[in-house]
């Protein structure tokens, strides 16, 4: 299958189907303001929720850098199958779009996704991102090993955003 055909696949999977791991009822909550200049740099995923775009990926980073006009350079990378696996990268572009409120493009995809910053731990060392439809969200920290306290208020804010973190899937790295 054609590389643009499998990003197009896995933009229309997490807008729009796959499982759904969180209470849409329950308003979700992004952070009121997102200092960007902290936001930006490297971030490890710690956990994620299953989705077909991410099958098989291990060692996922995130490299954010300040484009300027609340826009924000992204970089998503990935190992196939093992953390010492074949490269898989994908860039893109995010705008500011409301507090706490991103949209993403990844690669040539015309379609934006949206990104919401649920949580960013003080000292910007841990943050909580998800989606709306509820179907992806993300814990991330700028290390691979994330200490049990982080974690745990992490999952606390995904629970209190309608998420159910015992679906998580922790990343390995």
């Amino acid at each position: 299958m054609p590389r643009r055909l499998l990003l197009l696949l896995a933009v229309a999977l997490l807008v729009g189907c796959g499982a759904v791991y969180r209470d849409t009822t329950t308003r979700m909550e992004p952070v009121a303001e997102l200092d960007l200049a902290r936001y930006v740099g490297r971030w490890y995923e710690i956990a994620h929720f299953p989705v077909p775009f991410q099958a098989g990926c291990t060692a996922t980073t995130a490299d954010y850098t300040l484009l300027g006009e609340g826009r924000v350079g992204v970089v998503n990378s990935c190992r196939r199958g093992a953390p010492d696996g074949p490269l898989a990268r994908i860039a893109g572009e995010a705008r500011v779009v409301g507090p706490g409120r991103l949209s993403v493009r990844l690669g040539r995809i015309p379609v934006a996704a949206p990104y919401w910053v649920l949580w960013v731990a003080p000292d910007h060392g841990t943050a909580v991102v998800g989606v709306p439809s509820g179907r992806a969200g993300w814990i991330l920290h700028r290390s691979p090993d994330i200490p049990p306290k982080r974690l745990a208020r992490a999952r606390e804010v995904l629970a209190a955003n309608g998420y159910d973190p015992r679906r998580l899937s922790m990343t390995q790295h």
